[in-house]
């Protein structure tokens, strides 16, 4: 037998050693892929959530929002125009919906105007007459009313609360996400030298503003029993008692 057939081939020799070496390299190129896989996952659902988020914020945006108040006027502030001085506007607010409903002003000049009251909590189906001040600038360079009207504007928001509580404005700021923006409101100008149907309106809707005003200022009537002296106290039924006891005292007197 020749010498040469005794010595193992080199390249067999190769692929036994290889067959060896093998397990070892899948498992590395294995980890490899079950790494790139995870992250690549990891990446996917991150992508997936940043999607549905934007997605969902996008048919929030296009869904319209349910109105919780009712304006009238629906969509402006009338003024008289009187330069140099104060004057006042009116606007009814009334709760809708089947919840109690917080609501608050907002204005583009804070320096010159002012709200009564600024924000409020309604219980459902309330209204309130909400003042509105405003000082008026005389005009410059000619300026007329009607081009001064889109400088100023107004905001009314609302937010569902549970149940009635007392009002503070920090609770827009808290739930800014369920806020509402009602209606932006304009400023129109009212000659107050021309009668006009707006005018008469405004004037009925201060009137009514006024006069709840003052009724919250009265101290509630007591209609328990009255307190006269020091402490002592006097129903209807003593009230009785006592002028029985003094005409049968009148009587008697009479009688002897």
């Amino acid at each position: 037998m020749p010498i040469g057939d005794d010595k193992p081939p080199v390249d067999g020799g190769r692929k036994v050693w290889g067959l060896f070496k093998s397990p070892f390299r899948n498992k590395t190129s294995y980890s490899n892929t079950t790494t790139l896989e995870g992250s690549i996952g990891q990446t996917n659902n991150k992508n997936n959530k940043s999607a549905s988020y934007g997605v969902s914020s996008l048919i929030r945006s296009l869904i319209p929002m349910r109105r919780r108040l009712r304006l009238d006027p629906r969509s402006k502030l009338y003024f008289p125009y009187e330069p140099g001085k104060q004057v006042q506007s009116a606007i009814k607010i009334k709760n809708t919906s089947k919840s109690h409903v917080a609501f608050k002003f907002q204005t583009t000049a804070p320096k010159s105007c002012f709200m009564r009251p600024p924000g409020a909590i309604l219980t459902p189906g309330e209204s309130i007459i909400a003042t509105v001040f405003k000082f008026v600038e005389p005009p410059e360079n000619n300026e007329k009313p009607i081009d001064r009207k889109r400088k100023v504007k107004f905001k009314i928001m609302s937010l569902k609360v549970k149940g009635m509580m007392d009002y503070v404005p920090e609770l827009f700021d808290e739930q800014k996400d369920l806020v509402t923006v009602e209606q932006i409101l304009q400023v129109v100008f009212l000659d107050v030298a021309r009668p006009s149907p707006a005018l008469e309106k405004l004037k009925r809707q201060i009137a009514e503003a006024e006069a709840a005003v003052e009724t919250r200022k009265k101290p509630p009537e007591d209609t328990g029993p009255k307190i006269v002296g020091d402490g002592l106290v006097i129903d209807e039924w003593k009230e009785r008692r006592e002028r029985y006891l003094a005409r049968q005292q009148v009587e008697g007197d009479d009688s002897v």
